[in-house]
């Protein structure tokens, strides 16, 4: 699949923004805390500690507390991790509509973590981004 896409405006036009099921939350796990045996859908160390992305479910059945329950949207779209800009146009469209996301960029695709309750909001202003981009 090569490196990924770095235009932005093909980016834009591209991006096909996916709502995936279930809901997600953030945990914290101290340093040297056990890392519970589950499948998590991402991870991050930083100096406070360990943040797991996992589901709601996972963490409630687990105790964990959290203080954000998430919906999370892939972005179809190959981008390259060098490319500019991707991140900031995404981020200013849905600011514009006040909803907040935390974005994981992997290596294929941008995943963008959104309020729950505005889930369907933030996938039409991603949709209304992209059209955009092609008309130009």
């Amino acid at each position: 699949m090569g490196n990924g896409i770095q235009d932005l405006k093909i980016l834009l036009q591209q991006m096909e923004p996916q709502l995936n099921p279930g809901h997600y939350v953030f945990v914290h796990l101290a340093e040297g805390a056990e890392i519970p045996n589950i499948p998590y859908l991402a991870s991050f160390r930083e100096p406070e500690g360990l943040t797991l992305v996992i589901t709601q479910a996972q963490a409630d059945e687990l105790g964990f507390s959290y203080a954000f329950v998430a919906s999370w949207i892939t972005l179809q779209v190959h981008s390259a991790l060098e490319a500019v800009g991707l991140t900031a146009a995404v981020a200013e469209a849905l600011s514009r509509h006040q909803i907040s996301c935390n974005v994981i960029a992997a290596y294929y695709h941008d995943h963008l973590f959104v309020p729950l309750k505005q889930a369907k909001l933030a996938l039409r202003v991603l949709q209304n981004l992209s059209a955009e981009a092609g008309m130009d």
